[in-house]
């Protein structure tokens, strides 16, 4: 089994104690009425979309999402939230380095806690149980996005039995045989959409792309056909399915947590993979962190 397969199995496990561990750490998070950022890069940056999206949803406060290398510095906010694997990206190091000493409060959500990144946030939020050996993210990211979840008050057991039900249920008929993959999403699961594309570019260097559902039949539609598969992570606009399958395309409509739709899409992933006979423990020209010499750095 691959590092990757066995850690996006022990995501409903990780779940649970994400979510206990919310409460412990109330006073580390965002709260009610901080104007927050969060941030990340790559997989993480798509889950900060996510919870941005909750949180405003929720009605507590302004929350924008960036990746850590396009941080407006110039705006102004009571709180930031990096997301961090790893706790040595280069660009989220920069970003809570430049922030230091401007009373902007900085809480980092890390997978590794003996890393540069525990001397340069003001809080630490630790979910080493959810770190991962694979370079391709499953099970910390959705661990952090579920941590935050729990915190806006919008985690429930129900997500953790739809994540069991994403490892066990059979995938989509044909969907690994598929030569192009489209995943949309809705408010706060465009951000999921954009992670469920990411993924499977990594793990099996598919054509994948995502959107924002209503933004599809505004051209992404164009190329959908025979051989393709368009899958919505929540709640489809009505008639989309129909318009889809009018084309010949594959059409999935998720039925679960949009969280656990993502699990789904973790496990096309590595079927994908494996159809094409690629090992999805060693994904082409990715490493577990971005960390860039004194000339690879964008001037800021």
């Amino acid at each position: 089994m691959s590092h990757v397969a066995y850690e996006l199995g022990t995501q409903p496990e990780c779940w649970e104690r994400a979510a206990e561990l919310a409460t412990s750490q109330r006073a580390l998070l965002p709260r009610p009425g901080e104007r927050t950022a969060i941030v990340g890069c790559g997989t993480s940056y798509y889950m900060a979309q996510a919870a941005a999206a909750l949180r405003e949803e929720m009605g507590q406060g302004e929350t924008d999402a960036f990746p850590a290398s396009e941080f407006p510095l110039h705006r102004r906010y009571d709180r930031v939230v990096a997301l961090t694997r790893s706790g040595t990206t280069t660009e989220v190091l920069d970003l809570l380095s430049g922030l230091r000493d401007t009373g902007v409060r900085t809480t980092a959500v890390i997978g590794d806690p003996a890393t540069p990144v525990m001397t340069l946030a003001d809080e630490l939020v630790v979910l080493d149980f959810a770190d991962e050996q694979s370079v391709v993210q499953t099970r910390f990211a959705t661990t952090a996005l579920t941590l935050l979840r729990a915190h806006f008050g919008l985690h429930t057991p129900s997500v953790v039995a739809d994540a069991r039900t994403a490892l066990t249920e059979p995938l989509p008929e044909q969907a690994a045989s598929r030569g192009q993959f489209t995943f949309l999403g809705r408010g706060w699961s465009v951000g999921l959409a954009h992670e469920a594309a990411l993924k499977m570019r990594e793990a099996s260097l598919s054509w994948s792309e995502s959107y924002p559902a209503m933004e599809y039949r505004h051209g992404p539609i164009s190329v959908t056909g025979p051989g393709t598969l368009t899958w919505s992570l929540g709640e489809a606009p009505a008639g989309l399915g129909e318009q889809v399958r009018a084309t010949g395309g594959q059409w999935v409509a998720g039925r679960l947590d949009p969280l656990a739709e993502l699990v789904r899409v973790h496990r096309l992933a590595i079927a994908v993979a494996a159809h094409q006979d690629l090992d999805p423990d060693q994904p082409r020209n990715l490493t577990r962190s971005v960390i860039l010499t004194a000339g690879e750095e964008a001037v800021r």
